[in-house]
């Protein structure tokens, strides 16, 4: 929590100083020390001045804020990391409740009754299953969603456009069709691709029918892969040996926290993966072309904040997207080499 009482609390402490002086009879000339007390008073004046002054601008009040994490991984870690700066950048003064539901979907359902009990202002609720508990929890506690792919098809808002009701956010929808040309451009000969994704998540699989279409387009047979826990990974990624060329795997929450098992097996059996987004390439992924997880939070950030200090209503507030130059190729040299694969012509 940001505290916003220092300058009462110096200026109090500096008329007892002044007092105490004046009790003891000091001269018209002040000592070093004193000179040195004044001056030091002074700064932490001004510095304390533009703190209150900044505590009125964000109208005096704490909010609190609920923050739903699905799981641990890269990714979401940085959409969490951005929206908690955008609310430091924006001088509102709040109380923080972080909170991380392992991929659980009934620690979801439990955390958010948590923050609707506590009374907090506003929820962020981060991935898809996040904010599915979140908005069936409440339906007056404002919630800003993000790393959802599409929250429309994910029943979360009336539409994208126009949410409607207390929920809007950040969207993470990645050029899907582009990731597949870059797989193209990296294994020219390749044939078939192998689509790994989680059939607990919706999000996951309106980028697979992405994907397919991609691949239907570029010629390219496909195949689905699914796993339903973390508990399957290993195993599913084992029985694509032999009968895929590539991996594609989309911005998927439980393939993303296991994304080095996945790494592991595939690489071991010189099987590339293209990836959703970059941390997923980090954990030994070949390479992706993809959108920027702290700039998606932070835009999440700025919503939250014009729902708290400006009185939006959330439903008035269209789901934001990265635009294009927010994404990126990256590519993972070590995974590269061990596969064989040049990625010198890659555009970066």
């Amino acid at each position: 929590m940001k505290k916003m009482n220092r300058f009462t609390a110096i200026s109090m402490a500096a008329m007892m100083a002044v007092a105490s002086l004046s009790a003891c009879g000091s001269s018209s000339t002040p000592t070093a020390t004193t000179a040195a007390a004044a001056e030091t008073t002074a700064a932490a004046a001004e510095t304390d001045a533009t703190t209150a002054a900044a505590a009125e601008a964000s109208d005096g009040k704490t909010y609190k804020i609920g923050v739903l994490q699905l799981v641990q991984h890269a990714a979401l870690d940085k959409a969490n990391e951005g929206f908690v700066k955008a609310l430091d950048d924006s001088g509102i003064s709040y109380e923080i409740d972080q909170q991380n539901a392992s991929g659980e979907q009934s620690a979801c359902q439990t955390i958010s009754e948590k923050f609707v009990n506590d009374g907090d202002d506003l929820i962020y609720a981060i991935a898809t299953p996040a904010a599915q508990a979140a908005s069936a929890a409440t339906t007056t506690i404002p919630i800003v969603l993000s790393a959802v792919t599409d929250p429309a098809e994910s029943g979360l808002v009336a539409s994208n456009d126009a949410p409607g009701g207390n929920v809007t956010g950040t969207s993470d929808l990645t050029p899907v069709a582009e990731q597949i040309d870059l797989l193209q451009q990296l294994l020219p000969d390749a044939k078939t691709v192998g689509i790994l994704f989680c059939t607990a998540e919706s999000n996951s699989e309106i980028q697979a029918q992405m994907a397919r279409d991609a691949c239907d387009k570029a010629g390219l047979a496909h195949a689905d892969y699914t796993v339903s826990s973390s508990n399957e990974i290993q195993t599913v990624v084992e029985s694509m040996v032999g009968k895929v060329d590539v991996i594609y795997a989309p911005t998927d929450n439980t393939i993303a926290a296991g994304m080095a098992t996945v790494a592991s097996v595939a690489t071991d059996n010189k099987i590339p993966v293209i990836c959703g987004e970059e941390n997923m390439v980090n954990e030994g992924g070949l390479a992706t072309y993809g959108i920027d997880y702290y700039q998606l939070g932070y835009m999440a950030g700025e919503q939250a904040v014009e729902i708290l200090k400006d009185g939006k209503n959330p439903g008035d507030i269209p789901i934001g997207y990265l635009s294009a130059d927010k994404c990126t190729v990256a590519v993972n040299q070590e995974t590269a080499d061990a596969l064989g694969i040049d990625v010198s012509s890659v555009k970066k």
